[in-house]
């Protein structure tokens, strides 16, 4: 059965910083490219990041580039999300996902698992 399990949530003021743990189990975590997407009350969820197999390549959306980073760390099934620079605007519950697509993707249709998600609150 396969399972992410997201961490690291919480609330913070607007500047500040949080670091989302996304831990992977029963499948076989080097197959997959791995990606974050949000969605906040009443919109859409969208796109946030993903990164490649080996880590090697990552593709951000346009609200978070500069200030979001993904990476990964395949020995311990485990990607991760680094959100700089804080907004009142990245308010939202925060999911992570896995992929066979080939190389990364920013589309919710070619995910096929994804996690419970973890609330991020921003305040002003």
């Amino acid at each position: 059965q396969v399972q992410l399990v997201e961490s690291g949530g919480g609330l913070v003021q607007a500047g500040g910083s949080l670091r989302l743990s996304c831990a992977a189990s029963g499948l076989t975590f080097g197959s997959y490219a791995m990606g974050w997407f949000r969605q906040a009350p009443g919109k859409e969820r969208e796109f946030v990041a993903t990164i490649t197999r080996s880590g090697g390549n990552t593709y951000y959306g346009d609200p978070v580039k500069g200030r979001f980073a993904v990476s990964r760390d395949n020995a311990r099934n485990t990607v991760y999300l680094q959100m700089n620079s804080l907004k009142p605007d990245d308010t939202a519950v925060y999911y992570c996902a896995a992929t066979q697509a080939a190389g990364y993707s920013n589309w919710r249709v070619d995910y096929d698992y994804w996690g419970q998600g973890t609330q991020v609150t921003v305040s002003s």
